[in-house]
């Protein structure tokens, strides 16, 4: 072979192997990230024309995909969509996926590489590959509960519930209104999706989001329990004497810190349960001040604030303490120590504040996928039950905070939520939006029963109920709500 015709072949057998080293690249190490691509529509139209798995619940499908005579071979569809779409989330062809749609994707989609032996299977046997199932921990009658209780202040009612199992964190029930139908978005009439998908996002009431999850907000006087643990954490007992009275006087200041309604909270010197009973602010803000932050700040933390330990739903929000002297400096620890200035937590991390207490001290890891199952039904996977902090508070310190939010139900603020032969823990709260906010304040209850074998522990926040003012209060519009969940999983 002559010189020039050995430089040619070196050269088409070096482009040779630089096309299967470039081919190779792309179908085995950049395959996934391919095919996720929003303006893939090959992979697109192969995902729209698959048997996609279902979304179950008590072991009825909540999501399922049906033969269709459409542009596509199957069609996504959703029973009780509005109750479960903060849930399951939409699949769309045009926008993707969300929630359990996008963090179950590979199991719903047949791509989980546990699913590889039924995709050798239907390729043998020529037929299309099918996804796996994914079942939720929901209890429907605590969904239905929570559904109907916040639907019954009116359709456009704004708020959220959560409930957990305390002694596993299992998420029984989340629901939120405003919410939507994800129907609309799995449509295979494009310009519809486009339409409705428009609609949604240009809706100022943002139903596309999970309020119990996936936003945080103040939590007013339901944050006492985090202040009033690191309280019993530092010496204090249920019957320790503190400030009580109108108000109180602020470091660094000319305002006072008010109580809610202008009282004086029972007298100048209560016990630290009458204050909780009350929700007395004079009482939890002189403990702020006396705690300092960072202590309020690592009691918080010990409850879950500044993580997202939950990962079955997509974009799960962080609740945050304000930590810096620009925000805890001087008075506004007081205002932090009763859940106001940058406090910031989710229906979901106050459940879970709860479920601690319930639970003897341990905040569980909280859960909404239960177990996968392949095609043929075999389970894939099971979740486990794992703590997030083996002891958020002493067991002592459970026991104490669990009598005093029994006496709030009992004979304090927290009455609605009370159920006949059953003893419940509770506390309420009321949060004001910052200051100079013409928003309605935010009504807020958290609570656990049996307080003497906790089955379930629920939050319920109401962000807008089309109320007066003077009638927002979490005893009134959210105390009730929690009461039914509590009674759907313990009756």
């Amino acid at each position: 072979m002559n010189k020039p015709i050995r430089r040619m072949a070196v050269a088409c057998m070096a482009l040779f192997l630089a096309l299967l080293l470039n081919v190779t690249y792309l179908q085995y190490f950049r395959a996934d990230e391919l095919n996720a691509r929003a303006d893939n529509r090959r992979a697109q139209d192969a995902a729209f024309s698959r048997e996609r798995g279902a979304i179950l619940i008590g072991g009825r499908s909540i999501a399922e995909s049906v033969p269709s005579d459409g542009r596509f071979e199957f069609q996504r569809t959703y029973s009780q969509a509005q109750r479960y779409a903060p849930l399951t989330g939409y699949f769309s062809y045009t926008f993707g996926r969300s929630n359990v749609e996008q963090t179950q994707n590979d199991i719903l989609s047949g791509s989980d590489p546990r699913l590889f032996v039924n995709r050798v299977i239907d390729l043998i046997g020529n037929q299309a590959p099918a996804g796996g199932s994914v079942s939720l921990t929901i209890n429907p009658r605590a969904q239905a509960a929570a559904w109907d209780g916040i639907r019954a202040l009116g359709e456009n009612t704004k708020g959220a519930v959560v409930a957990l199992e305390p002694s596993t964190g299992r998420i029984l029930a989340m629901v939120t209104n405003p919410s939507y139908d994800p129907n609309r978005l799995a449509s295979h009439d494009l310009s519809e999706v486009n339409d409705a998908w428009q609609q949604l996002n240009n809706n100022p009431d943002r139903p596309l989001s999970n309020r119990a999850a996936q936003e945080v907000y103040q939590p007013g006087s339901t944050f006492k329990l985090v202040t009033a643990a690191a309280a019993l954490e530092n010496g204090y007992e249920p019957d320790s004497r503190v400030q009580g009275g109108f108000e109180l006087e602020l470091p660094q200041t000319t305002n006072t810190l008010p109580n809610d309604g202008g009282g004086n909270c029972g007298g100048d010197s209560i016990t630290l349960t009458q204050a909780l009973q009350v929700s007395c602010n004079v009482s939890f803000g002189a403990l702020g001040l006396e705690l300092g932050a960072d202590e309020i700040a690592e009691q918080a933390e010990r409850f879950g604030f500044g993580e997202r330990p939950f990962a079955d739903l997509s974009a799960v929000a962080t609740s945050r303490f304000p930590t810096g002297e620009s925000n805890t400096d001087g008075p506004l620890i007081a205002y932090a120590s009763i859940g106001q200035q940058s406090v910031q937590a989710s229906p979901l991390q106050i459940a879970m504040v709860a479920a601690g207490i319930a639970n003897g001290g341990t905040v569980m890891t909280p859960y909404l996928v239960d177990e996968v199952t392949s095609p043929d039904l075999q389970v894939l996977d099971k979740t486990e039950p794992t703590p997030l902090r083996s002891e958020a508070v002493s067991s002592q310190t459970a026991r104490a905070l669990t009598r005093m939010m029994v006496a709030t139900v009992d004979s304090g603020t927290g009455t609605p939520a009370q159920i006949p032969g059953v003893e419940v823990a509770g506390k309420t709260g009321t949060a004001q939006r910052g200051v100079g906010n013409d928003a309605s304040p935010l009504a807020w209850f958290v609570s656990f029963a049996p307080a003497d074998d906790p089955q379930v522990a629920v939050a319920v926040m109401i962000e807008d109920a089309g109320v007066a003012r003077t009638d927002i209060a979490g005893g009134r519009l959210a105390a009730p709500i929690a009461r039914a969940v509590m009674e759907a999983v313990i009756r």
